[in-house]
């Protein structure tokens, strides 16, 4: 027989309601139940005739508007020629997330609950109505209402009396596999999914434009209190537009820095390569997410390791802990009762998941990467008011960025992820071009594009005249000199290494002078600055094109 079945639809801006939405199909997959949780406008509505038993969950953004992921929709569930006898075989529930601070206080919430009565649905429960304004946020509302609410599901939907709950403690299955490869594939890219210009669908979340930043302007005075750049993006092609009051999404990353970090604590290799395979039939790999990808693309670009930990996080984080002490704090961390106690430690200072990890090394460093993307959340896209007018502007965007960083009793300052991101790029970064010839005036090819886009910030230029004094200069000569600024590319920054030219002695002795900078400047022993040349080969980021 197969497992009793139920769905779960969220409406989410900021992801809270989509972490309580698959608390809820963990919780019942622990109590042997199917469960299908789905984004609203993901589901087609028009099946909601056939559902025997729904738990929507909600949060209300802005003035009482329901979430981006919902309004189709909530504009179909509010057609006037809907029958009143639409959903009259369906059980419901209705969970809402909101700010008791606002107005319209859970509105979404409110309404859906009226208007399923009104169709016809059953209701299960009053509505639950979750406050971010309480102390100990919504779980204070939320917890009690989903015990009665697994209550009545379970007189509804019995499970199978041969299988017995699983246990708080042991871990579920994960959604994903990551399943490593031992060598780069032959064809193929690592880049994101992206709009391109001139393509015929539009920019989107799951596609977004790569726009290139044009300028990245400090508008404060350098003693100001606060860092506020003009940031401008050229967005030719992309078929973007807007008007007065719009906002503009934008995908930030994280740094390069914190990405070391999170890979030195869990012991991952940066540049393995894997592929995502889902466990479950009608789960779908994140179309944000390349195939393959490296461990350094996903946790650069897809896992929120800067934010605020859920409870769900450290729930899931005491099931994989195998250190007793650790363990035994994590699941005090994520029960009931030390909901105050978490706060304290993790909310109040606006703790992120990497310095959580960081306090629990012993489960860090054990955590199998198949959970990581149950574990930690994705990036989320971040909104922001468009300063500029198409009428001026008619390819740029512009935006107007306060950057954010405070103080809480922790030692590190709080720093906002998008814009610190977005302050830290740089127009004119990026791009270094170690170029070799004889002569300056005789051989030295592509002169005048080199310059040019020097001097358009697109390009630093390090010139190896090798005949224009008396000792020969070459490349591997310059690359030696700037041995630190090769590192720091190559490492911390995840830049590739493109080689070109003749394939006599040349090739080798770049090599050469590249072993001796991860030795000398990266700190690596002979035979780990091999490995990690030849890591760099296997994951094409260090590629060669010679010719005899």
């Amino acid at each position: 027989m197969p497992n009793p079945q139920f769905l779960v639809l969220f409406g989410s801006q900021t992801g809270t309601a989509q972490d309580v939405s698959e608390r809820l199909g963990r919780e019942a997959r622990r109590r042997r139940l199917g469960c299908r949780v789905q984004a609203l406008d993901s589901y087609p509505v028009v099946n909601l005739i056939n559902e025997p038993l729904v738990i929507f969950v909600c949060a209300t953004t802005g003035q009482g508007d329901p979430p981006d992921n919902m309004k189709n929709f909530w504009r179909f569930i509010f057609r006037k020629n809907l029958p009143t006898t639409a959903l009259c075989q369906m059980e419901f529930a209705v969970l809402g997330l909101g700010d008791s601070s606002y107005t319209k206080f859970n509105f979404v919430a409110k309404k859906l609950h009226r208007r399923l009565l009104q169709l016809g649905g059953s209701a299960l429960l009053p509505v639950c109505l979750g406050d971010d304004q309480h102390e100990l946020g919504p779980d204070a509302a939320v917890d009690p209402w989903l015990r009665d609410l697994w209550d009545r599901v379970l007189s509804l939907l019995p499970p199978p009396p041969d299988l017995a709950e699983i246990p708080p403690g042991v871990p579920l299955p994960s959604k994903f596999t990551l399943l490593f490869l031992q060598e780069a594939p032959s064809m193929g890219s690592e880049g994101q999914q992206v709009a391109y210009p001139g393509s015929q669908e539009p920019p989107s979340e799951s596609k977004p434009f790569l726009a290139p930043m044009i300028s990245n302007q400090r508008v404060t005075g350098p003693s100001h209190f606060q860092d506020v750049r003009l940031i401008e993006f050229d967005i030719s092609g992309s078929g973007i537009s807007f008007a007065a009051g719009d906002v503009v999404l934008i995908q930030p990353s994280n740094s390069a820095a914190h990405v070391q970090q999170f890979c030195q604590v869990l012991g991952l290799d940066p540049d393995q390569l894997f592929t995502l395979q889902p466990r479950e039939p009608d789960v779908s790999c994140p179309t944000r997410l390349p195939q393959p990808c490296s461990m350094r693309h996903l946790v650069s670009h897809y896992l929120d390791i800067a934010s605020v930990p859920r409870r769900s996080f450290f729930e899931l984080l005491a099931c994989l802990s195998l250190h007793e002490l650790e363990r035994e704090k994590l699941l005090e961390f994520s029960s009931a009762q030390g909901q105050e106690e978490l706060f304290e430690y993790c909310n109040r200072p606006r703790r992120t998941i990497l310095e959580v990890l960081c306090d629990f090394p012993h489960t860090a460093a054990a955590i199998p990467p198949d959970y990581l993307l149950d574990l930690i959340p994705a990036i989320r896209p971040r909104a922001f008011s468009i300063a500029s007018s198409m009428l001026a502007h008619p390819s740029r965007l512009q935006i107007l960025v306060a950057v954010v960083q405070f103080q809480t009793r922790l030692k590190e300052p709080r720093r906002g992820l998008c814009s610190s991101w977005l302050a830290s790029l740089d127009p004119g970064q990026g791009n270094f071009l170690f170029f070799g010839c004889r002569w300056r005036d005789q051989d030295f090819y592509w002169e005048a594009e080199w310059q040019e886009l020097e001097t358009r910030e697109c390009l630093t230029l390090v010139p190896a005249f090798s005949r224009e004094q008396e000792q020969k200069v070459y490349v591997q000569h310059r690359l030696r000199e700037l041995g630190s600024l090769v590192w720091e590319l190559l490492d911390r920054q995840g830049a590739y290494f493109y080689l070109a030219g003749n394939a006599k002695s040349m090739p080798a002795d770049v090599s050469e002078a590249l072993m001796s900078i991860f030795q000398e400047d990266g700190g690596l022993c002979s035979p780990d600055a091999a490995a990690y040349l030849a890591r760099l080969q296997r994951t094409q980021r260090f590629q060669t094109e010679t010719w005899a």
